[in-house]
């Protein structure tokens, strides 16, 4: 399973890149983390007023392609575990990135992002750049 980070949503939505472009229509499964999907919403809300419509709807068919998986106490679980080994570390990634983070390694899922140097920093995290 590949999790594609919000970056990479963006990226994909904004057809910004025909590679990445390529890869999303190709792979047959694709989700995003429920994090993911709210920050998207974020965007738009505090976008420009009169595109929201416009962008809703292409939020909505981005999401056709791929599954938005909840949070969930796995999910939560290994959230604890990250944030606890960060804080040990001194090194704490960006709060909804380690969400995203701890959902993606949950899952056993490929986190997808142009933000390799953040994510890195997680154990036992499988990363993918595909722009």
């Amino acid at each position: 399973m590949y999790m594609l980070d919000t970056n990479t949503c963006i990226y994909v939505l904004k057809n910004r890149s025909d590679k990445l472009r390529h890869k999303f229509k190709a792979i047959k499964n694709l989700c995003i983390s429920s994090i993911s999907y709210g920050e998207l919403c974020y965007g738009i809300e505090n976008g420009e007023a009169s595109l929201r419509t416009e962008r809703y709807e292409e939020l909505q068919l981005f999401t056709q392609r791929l599954t938005v998986e909840s949070w969930d106490d796995e999910a939560g679980f290994h959230y604890g575990l990250l944030r606890a080994d960060q804080k040990r570390q001194g090194s704490i990634i960006g709060s909804n990135d380690l969400l995203i983070a701890a959902h993606a390694r949950s899952l056993s899922a490929v986190l997808v992002t142009n933000n390799t140097r953040e994510f890195a920093r997680i154990a036992d995290l499988t990363l993918e750049d595909w722009i």
